[in-house]
């Protein structure tokens, strides 16, 4: 889906000449900027993920929506906005981006919505935190995030820190499967379950070299099967949180959200930002430390992506 000639799509001169000369580029979403942490930590912690990207041997473009336009390749100014705006940036996932380019606002995009943007642009390979997925209690509030119907549509490989930890994992992965979705383990059998390595759950697939992974990806493309694919790098085993910590932090705060009525989009910034302060930093440290991790594996993937001859 690459639509280089949408009159909404902005793709910065960097990120251009990179995609021209088939040089390596690594997607990076702005929701984390404007709503998964702070000011300055988010805006410092934009452009050290763009600086790692570029340390392991690409381009990074990290996609928002600036006024109504949608950039593959946002300028500093662009990034500096979102994270001093916060949460008035609007949070986009696919719903929203019709109202939000038509209403000429600045959007900060989920990782659907970083996916769309991408494919259009033609960029394959994304690194986030982690994805959104079923909702704990799902069974009844019917609450599943637009990423994963995003990964089973839209060609972008996800590279991840896992499903974020707040969320149902065995249900998440059952709607991967159900939907075709490749889950792969960087370096690991279990699922890695964002701020902790392990989580009980197994991924489809065991890989343990960038090139495998992008052999694995392309494939998918020459094989014309439709839809992205999950790679799931566990977090750097000194920055994992004992699973214990974590797990009393969500519950505390998903009572919390329960009693004060919280939900839809409003619900994961809640929690992480009350397990932030329930941990004493300590999750947004574990944060800021598998989303480095996961832009310098996206980014060695990217360059392999770009030599990959398959027959």
């Amino acid at each position: 889906m690459n639509t280089t000639n949408n009159p909404y799509l902005s793709v910065s001169p960097e990120v251009s000449r990179a995609l021209a000369d088939g040089r390596p580029v690594v997607a990076l979403e702005s929701t984390i900027i404007s709503h998964g942490m702070p000011y300055p930590q988010n805006v410092e912690t934009a452009l050290r993920v763009e600086e790692e990207v570029r340390r392991n041997g690409a381009v990074p473009a990290t996609i928002a929506i600036i006024g109504g336009t949608l950039k593959a390749g946002c300028t500093h100014e662009d990034i500096e906005l979102l994270g001093r705006k916060g949460t008035e940036a609007v949070k986009t996932s696919r719903r929203d981006m019709p109202m939000v380019v038509a209403q000429k606002l600045d959007g900060a995009t989920t990782v659907a919505t970083t996916m769309i943007i991408a494919a259009m642009a033609g960029i394959e390979v994304f690194a986030t935190g982690g994805i959104g997925g079923v909702h704990r209690g799902a069974e009844k509030t019917m609450d599943i995030s637009a990423d994963l119907e995003e990964l089973a549509m839209t060609p972008v490989m996800v590279v991840c820190a896992g499903p974020k930890a707040i969320l149902d994992l065995g249900l998440t992965l059952e709607y991967l499967e159900t939907k075709g979705v490749p889950v792969i383990g960087y370096r690991t059998d279990e699922l890695p379950a964002f701020y902790t390595r392990r989580s009980g759950f197994g991924v489809d697939c065991r890989l343990d070299t960038p090139r495998q992974i992008a052999e694995a990806f392309r494939t998918k493309r020459l094989l014309g099967l439709q839809g992205g694919m999950l790679v799931t790098n566990p977090v750097p085993e000194q920055y994992s949180m004992p699973p214990e910590v974590i797990d009393t932090a969500i519950s505390q705060a998903l009572a919390e959200a329960e009693k004060d009525g919280i939900s839809g989009k409003r619900l994961t910034p809640f929690l992480l930002a009350r397990i932030k302060d329930i941990t004493r930093g300590d999750s947004l440290n574990t944060n800021i430390q598998l989303v480095l991790n996961n832009a310098a594996l996206a980014a060695q993937i990217a360059a392999r992506l770009s030599t990959v001859t398959l027959p």
